[in-house]
């Protein structure tokens, strides 16, 4: 069974900015159906101010960035989010990512963000790491 997840932000730079790491690994694994990754529009959002306001660090063009974000949302599984819990969280700007998880009835969080998450066991979720997530699926050892 494939495991349901929400990608944090941070993941994503990371694997623009590397094709070395776990995070370039877990989104190149993104149409495999290892794992089912949720979106909302709030996250999409974000993916993509912040991916645009590190292009230049990044290396890619904001036309490369839109790229990649068109093919995370036809690949990803699209959800409203219903309700609101906020704040919830110690940054409040996280709580989005927390509720799209319960909507979605995630397992996972995938971030390297952890101690931002702390709490959210109570929902039946647990935030980890890309190279947890890689070694959940069977693709490290």
């Amino acid at each position: 069974m494939a495991q349901l997840i929400v990608i944090d932000t941070c993941v994503l730079i990371s694997a623009l900015r590397s094709k070395n790491g776990a995070s370039f690994k877990l989104l190149s694994l993104i149409d495999s159906n290892k794992f089912t990754f949720f979106l909302s529009v709030p996250l999409v959002l974000e993916y993509e101010a912040v991916a645009k306001r590190m292009s230049r660090s990044l290396g890619l063009l904001h036309s490369d960035i839109e790229d990649i974000i068109n093919y995370l949302c036809v690949i990803g599984e699209h959800r409203k989010v219903h309700f609101l819990w906020r704040p919830n969280l110690k940054d409040p700007s996280d709580d989005f990512v927390l509720e799209l998880a319960v909507e979605s009835e995630c397992s996972y969080i995938v971030t390297y963000n952890i101690k931002d998450f702390k709490g959210i066991e109570r929902f039946n979720l647990k935030a980890i790491t890309p190279q947890e997530l890689l070694r959940i699926i069977g693709e490290i050892t």
